[in-house]
């Protein structure tokens, strides 16, 4: 088990350190707001492409917690599984916040001043978060899931730039970037409610799936 809790904390750190990483590296790059998303969402849909790939046969790759809630829910997983993987995603997206702050030369940790408000931010963060969970369990239930890692990294990347929220969708990596005062941030009184738009959209995705399920 602490090789799965393992394989989480590190997908969680490493997906964490390359969306803030590429935020300020495309900030560095470009005054271009366009051309700034799209290094970002390109940045982001290729790392979740290779660590889904890499360590779905450790852990399943769920480097989120409300995928690992819904896993828990199917019995897929213990409740002690389930707090090991949940307590990896967030160690590990904080300190994936960390280390992208230190490799542009920025204090470790510094809570973002940018602010995330309004009812279409949320109504974006629970659109991005349904489709998420849709697509993994879909695919989960179609039998596709060796398909899983380019279906989630084609949604968050074209959530990048369909949503007014750029596509947050997991908890974990919400309150990570936090603490981070950089493109990719968020000032941690805009994360609760960011949070509580997932929560919707996951229980609002699993439904859909449930209601299209074969089984």
């Amino acid at each position: 088990m602490i090789r799965k809790a393992g394989a989480e904390l590190l997908g969680s750190a490493t997906l964490v350190m390359t969306v803030i990483g590429s935020g300020e590296m495309a900030q560095n790059l470009s005054t271009d707001i366009a051309v700034q998303l799209l290094i970002n969402s390109l940045a982001t849909a290729a790392i979740l492409y290779l660590l889904i790939t890499l360590l779905a046969d450790i852990s399943g790759a769920h480097f989120n917690p409300l995928v690992t809630l819904i896993f828990a829910y199917k019995r897929e997983l213990s409740l002690g599984q389930m707090v090991q993987f949940i307590f990896a995603q967030f160690l590990g997206s904080l300190a994936g916040a960390g280390l992208a702050n230190l490799l542009f030369d920025l204090p470790v940790f510094t809570a973002s001043k940018h602010v995330r408000g309004g009812g279409h931010l949320f109504l974006s963060e629970i659109i991005a978060t349904a489709g998420l969970i849709f697509t993994i369990f879909i695919a989960l239930d179609q039998k596709r899931d060796k398909k899983i890692p380019i279906l989630v990294a084609c949604w968050i990347g074209a959530a990048y730039f369909f949503t007014s929220s750029t596509s947050f969708a997991n908890p974990a990596v919400t309150f990570a970037r936090g603490w981070s005062d950089t493109f990719a941030g968020i000032a941690p009184q805009s994360i609760a409610p960011f949070i509580a738009a997932q929560l919707i959209g996951a229980l609002l995705g699993f439904a859909l799936t449930q209601s299209l399920s074969s089984k």
